[in-house]
């Protein structure tokens, strides 16, 4: 069941679940509005010829209070808020309508699973033909918080809990790609 703003925020002020910094406005009536950060990563195409899931992939940091993304090119962002859920929730991100409506496509990769702490890396890809400049601050996408149907047995400890930066892939470190 997807939970309310109602609950959203009895949730936030019981301490059960953590978004931070917290503000009323970001609230909506099924979700809560989440603020670009200004930390960003740009994959290193002068350095990397092809990418594979098992090897390490470089990226260029950017900290900025603005970027301008190209047409056609893909960026990872961080949220402003640092979100910790309960082992009973579960949420996703979804973008913005009118963010959507300009061509900038806006997800994370899967569910934010139950017992994730940090914050969420955005992955942002500028389908239009002309540049969309970003400022940090502004709202891009929503969380949308679901409750489980009961408390996750084993909830989330994987390579990318507590991060507080934009953080690219480590797919490189699956299990199937140690052996």
């Amino acid at each position: 069941m997807i939970i309310s703003d109602k609950t959203i925020k009895q949730l936030i002020k019981d301490n059960k679940l953590v978004i931070d910094p917290f503000e009323e406005l970001l609230l909506q009536p099924a979700s809560i509005d989440l603020r670009l950060g200004n930390e960003y990563l740009k994959i290193d195409e002068n350095q990397m010829g092809i990418m594979t899931l098992d090897d390490k992939i470089r990226y260029n940091q950017i900290n900025s209070k603005e970027i301008i993304i190209p047409p056609h090119s893909f960026l990872l962002a961080t949220t402003e808020e640092y979100i910790k859920l309960p082992n009973n929730l579960t949420a996703f991100v979804e973008g913005r309508s009118s963010i959507g409506r300009m061509g900038l496509f806006i997800q994370n990769a899967g569910w934010v699973d139950p017992g994730f702490a940090g914050k969420i890396t955005l992955e942002l890809f500028n389908a239009n033909r002309l540049p969309i400049k970003l400022k940090a601050g502004r709202r891009l996408c929503q969380l949308v918080i679901a409750e489980l149907d009961q408390t996750a047995e084993f909830p989330y400890q994987g390579k990318y809990q507590g991060q507080d930066t934009a953080v690219g892939s480590k797919v490189f470190e699956d299990e199937e790609s140690i052996k």
